[in-house]
Formats: C-alpha cells, structure tokens, sequence
C-alpha cells in the first residue's frame, strides 16, 4: 500500500479543497477486508472556547489570527479566506457540511485532536461534542481521538523574541489520567461511529483506536515507564469492562522514537503527525512539496523497519504557521511559528 500511496502523490496535483481542516493530514490504515482507510487529522479551533476568551477576549476564535495573516514574501498566499466563510464548527450543521465535503472525496474518518490538561480540563472539546456528534449525517464520517497532550504555548500571536510562553503543562498525573479515560470510554467509545479496528486475536471484533500525541510526555508525568504501563493497562481494562474486546493504542512517533519502550507499553501501532516532524524544510521561505515529499517517503521505510508494530504513513498536504506570527515582526527562520513553509505545486515562486 505504501507503494501505492507513492504512485498516487507522484502522479496527482494536490489542491487545497479542504481548507476547513487547517492542517490536513492523510493517514492510511490497514484493515480489512479494505486495503486501507484513508484518515485526516483534525484540529478544531475555529469556535468560541470559554478558555480562549479568558486568554484573548470574548467570541475569540483561531479565525482572527487568519483574519489578520499578511504576506511574508513576494507570492505568498496569505491570507487564505475560507470558501465557506468564517463559520463556527460547533454548529452540527456547519459540521454536516464538513462531513459530507470529507466523505465524498474519499475520506472515511477523523481523528480529532482532543486536549484535556490537569489545570483546565478538557479544552476545545466543542467541535466535537456540539457539531460532529450532533450532525445528522455523522455516520457517514467515523472519528477517533488523538489526546494531544503536550504543552499548550501562547503562540496565537507568537512574537518573534517572546514566545512559547507556557500558559498549561502536558503532563498529568495518575488520578487525572483516571478521569480523563473514564470520560473517554463513556463519552466517546459507546458511539456508533467512533472508528475501531480489527483485534488481530479475534476476528470479526473491532477495537477502539486511541492515539496519543506525546508518550514521552505522558511518561513523565505519570513519574516513569512502570507507572505509565500500569495506567495503560488500567485503560485497556476499563474498555474490555465497557463491552469492548480490546483497546488499540497508537502513538504519534514525534513523542515515541524508542521501539523497546513502545513495546514494554504495549503500543499496537504508530503514526506521524506531520512531515516537518521527520524530514527537515531545506529551503526558505519557502521548501518545493516534491523535496520534502521524497524525504518523507525514505522516512516511511526507515520507520517500516525501525518499529516491531504496524507503521501508518501519513501525507502532509501543505505546511504554513505564519498565521499564528506576530504580523509586525521580522520574517526569519527561527523556530516554529517562524518556520519555512511548504507549498503544493506550483509554488508561490511559480505563480
């Protein structure tokens, strides 16, 4: 399938149809009696949360940072203005369009980048609970979760010598842990169209499949590898409890490099979030897709070969931060958000 995949992307222009999904990500899952489903990572923060407004101002929304986006360099597309508008993706009927958008063109789920932090809670959880689980066509569209559980930066605007201020840590601890799987399993596993895999011990049973952004990070604040097993452990019980036959864990590999320990965790696959996390942008500002997508590829068989589990190759459709810069500060290399950035053909230099 990964030979496929390479076929495809070297024969097809790719185009930005999917704006709604900010950063589209395809990842490409193995089941059966399929070849494969075809995923894209979500991240919802385009509605108004009660801790954005207590940090940015009331009805904010990620939307003012694209509002306000300005070109950095000659033929730099920026801003970027939604072919839908500004709209609230917490309205389900605003979510329906998205689905049917996503389910038409070949996309058969989300997983959805879900935060809950030990100091606030759960966060930007809207989308989700308010527009996707209530849209009338949510069948048609299965989702799953990534906990992205690292550390949450004030970066919306980021200035180019002040930023990354921590505003809540990633780490939580065993009690927190507790909650947060307890709320999983009854909020979201019992729904028709939470998206589950075949357990390989059993056929025709499926599993839920939960994935989790930082492990290293998990690791820490659980204080250590034997703690985190005996949490992960904990999490797979409950969900045998709740009716299921199994959990299926993934980890994004930014935060899971070591093989032994996704092993001693009992980790069942993983997957990248994006390609700037494993093959380096050369050139700036701006870095040919073609380049970057002939790293990304060597990088798919090297992680086929490096982990002892299933590898899920992911697709990066495009890379551009400069929305969340402070508009007014020097454009340079210097770190995310100030990054180079990674276009689909032709490039900006072409247009």
């Amino acid at each position: 399938y990964q030979r496929r995949v390479r076929g495809f992307f070297s024969k097809n222009k790719m185009n930005n149809k999917a704006i709604f999904f900010y950063f589209f990500f395809v990842l490409l899952v193995v089941v059966e009696p399929r070849s494969y489903d075809i995923g894209a990572f979500y991240f919802g923060n385009w509605h108004v949360d009660p801790l954005n407004e207590k940090y940015h101002g009331t009805n904010w929304t990620e939307w003012e940072l694209l509002k306000a986006a300005k070109p950095k360099f000659p033929g730099h597309q920026q801003p970027k203005i939604p072919a839908w508008g500004y709209e609230n993706e917490a309205d389900p009927l605003v979510f329906e369009k998205k689905i049917e958008a996503a389910s038409s063109n070949g996309v058969d789920w989300i997983l959805y980048d879900w935060y809950w932090h030990q100091e606030t809670g759960i966060f930007l959880n809207r989308p989700l609970e308010q527009g996707y689980l209530k849209a009338s066509n949510r069948d048609k569209l299965k989702f799953a979760l990534m906990w992205a559980n690292h550390d949450w930066v004030d970066i919306q605007p980021a200035k180019l010598y002040w930023r990354n201020l921590l505003q809540f840590p990633g780490t939580v601890d065993r009690p927190t842990f507790d909650t947060i799987v307890d709320y999983i399993i009854k909020t979201y596993f019992s729904v028709s169209s939470y998206y589950k895999v075949p357990d390989g011990g059993a056929p025709g049973q499926e599993c839920p499949f939960f994935s989790i952004y930082l492990l290293d990070e998990l690791i820490n604040g659980l204080n250590g590898l034997t703690a985190t097993k005996s949490a992960l452990d904990s999490f797979r019980q409950k969900t045998i409890q709740a009716g299921f036959p199994c959990l299926h864990l993934n980890a994004i590999d930014f935060g899971a490099r070591n093989d032994t320990i996704l092993e001693f965790l009992n980790i069942n696959s993983v997957t990248s979030y994006c390609w700037v996390h494993n093959a380096e942008l050369s050139g700036f500002p701006v870095t040919d897709y073609e380049d970057i997508a002939s790293k990304s590829f060597q990088y798919w068989d090297v992680a086929r070969n490096t982990y002892k589990r299933a590898y899920i190759p992911n697709v990066s459709m495009g890379w551009d931060p400069s929305p969340r810069t402070e508009q007014t500060d020097t454009w340079s290399n210097s770190g995310y958000p100030y990054t180079c950035l990674l276009y689909t053909s032709p490039s900006p230099r072409d247009s």
